[in-house]
């Protein structure tokens, strides 16, 4: 009689086989996972190459939202023109832009193709919106209001001035800035993202250096006076954000 049941199996190395098996199988599901986003890679450089890399893409998938438009992942790749070229004949070299890289949408102005449809709240309402739609809403009395205050652009220059606030309806927030423009810069209203803006409570004045005053004109515009869709807010937010690079050459220079 004995007490051997497993004979000579070891069945602490099985299960930390089957562990490791378990684990490798885990990550290669997870980076399949990962290239529903992004992928497929286009070479810039030569004509008809697609980069997969492995694993290979997963299967497409169907995602419902809640509000608006089913979204299917992976994408099919979309043909775009790139208006940059490469610095040098090396490969790997930089690309520099051909034109206006804030309105190009290249290096860290660039936009992607969102949908045309605001951010929705859970109850299917516009996220973000103009105070002057939520008539409950003000700016806190130890806050500066920004309203009425001056835009001054990076080279010193007055653009306009605040005529409204966006807020995040969800997240109580100032978002957007909006501007009515100077007739010496341009016509219409524009919106500032506000982490682009510093506010000089003592000078009465929202200083944005991410701009020059001639740069204002270009500003992406809305389609609608009180809504902002995810692809405009992505636009808007490459161009102040490539402004902080690309505004002027000097900025894309070496500080040493």
């Amino acid at each position: 009689m004995t007490n051997n049941v497993v004979g000579s199996i070891d069945l602490v190395e099985i299960l930390f086989t089957l562990f490791w098996l378990f684990f490798a199988v885990l990550i290669m599901y997870l980076h399949r996972e990962s290239k529903r986003e992004g992928y497929p890679l286009l070479s810039s450089r030569n004509d008809g190459v697609v980069v997969r890399g492995f694993p290979d893409l997963p299967p497409p998938k169907t995602y419902k939202p809640a509000h608006g438009e089913a979204v299917t992942v992976p994408r099919t790749v979309d043909e775009y023109e790139l208006k940059a070229k490469p610095a040098g004949a090396g490969f790997g070299s930089p690309f520099v832009p051909t034109g206006d890289p804030l309105v190009d949408g290249v290096g860290p102005a660039a936009w992607s193709e969102r949908a045309e449809t605001p951010d929705l709240t859970l109850h299917g309402k516009p996220r973000i919106v103009p105070m002057r739609s939520q008539p409950a809403w003000h700016v806190d009395d130890r806050d500066p209001d920004p309203r009425g205050m001056d835009v001054i652009a990076a080279d010193g220059e007055k653009v306009g001035s605040i005529t409204d606030v966006w807020v995040d309806i969800p997240e109580p927030m100032i978002v957007y800035l909006e501007v009515a423009l100077d007739a010496s810069i341009g016509s219409g209203q524009i919106l500032v993202p506000f982490h682009w803006a510093n506010v000089n409570k003592s000078a009465g004045q929202i200083e944005v250096d991410a701009l020059l005053s001639a740069q204002f004109a270009n500003v992406p515009r809305l389609a609608t006076p009180d809504t902002i869709t995810l692809r405009e807010e992505d636009k808007l937010m490459g161009y102040f954000g490539g402004g902080g690079l690309l505004a002027e050459p000097s900025r894309s220079e070496p500080l040493l």
